[in-house]
């Protein structure tokens, strides 16, 4: 199932709250923390994803790009929030950030930069209900799409299949009609996209234009 999360990092701060009704088709909402730490950009915090959660029906998909997550992740695990993303890269201790997040009812995921090796995420795969590989370096929207993150999919897919774990595989950053259907052929089922949706004038109708991408998806990539 292809699943569709638009980056509000993309829309209009001044006016979200209609440019989250414009996204209402939508599967989910990817919110992007940014501190100004991790990554450089610095976009807003907890009160503000409390805020979204109560102006949209859409599911809440927290991405935390900031340091200390085991600090501050379970702190988001709040009334419409469906599952909170801190990276691999800034945690110490993994499996109990996401034990806690599972405790407290939202679902746990961690992220991966493309620099990053996923060998310990592989190790602890099923304490995640979510991997996201990053297929642009996080900070900024609008870089181009890193199809050489595409064996990561494959290896996470393959090893969720073994497992028998049901697990989504989301991707973040390029996502068009053009590199969708690529991730997806290696595994992934969750598609963060800014402005490919957003960067129109009809942001339902670019939500529709990426799913029917996804269903047309080519065979799988070869192994």
């Amino acid at each position: 199932m292809v699943r569709i999360h638009p980056s509000i990092l993309s829309a209009d701060f001044v006016n979200l709250e209609r440019d989250l009704e414009k996204i209402a088709t939508a599967d989910g909402v990817h919110v992007d923390i940014m501190d100004a730490h991790f990554v450089p950009n610095l976009t807003f915090g907890l009160p503000m994803v409390q805020r979204i959660a109560e102006v949209t029906r859409l599911p809440l998909d927290v991405h935390l790009m900031i340091d200390d997550p085991d600090t501050w992740a379970h702190q988001y695990a709040i009334d419409g929030v469906d599952s909170v993303t801190f990276h691999a890269e800034a945690t110490r201790d993994a499996v109990a950030i996401a034990r806690e997040l599972r405790a407290r009812g939202t679902r746990s995921a961690i992220a991966v930069k493309p620099g990053t090796h996923i060998d310990r995420v592989l190790e602890h795969l099923p304490e995640f209900d979510m991997v996201l590989v990053m297929t642009v370096e996080p900070g900024f929207g609008g870089q181009a799409f890193m199809a050489d993150m595409m064996p990561k999919l494959r290896q996470l897919r393959d090893r969720a299949d073994e497992l028998g774990i049901e697990l989504a595989l989301q991707v973040d950053g390029g996502i068009t009609d053009d590199t969708l259907p690529i991730a997806a052929a290696a595994g992934a089922d969750v598609f963060v996209a800014g402005s490919a949706v957003y960067g129109h004038a009809d942001p339902a109708a670019r939500i529709d234009a990426l799913r029917e991408a996804g269903m047309l998806q080519p065979g799988s990539l070869e192994r």
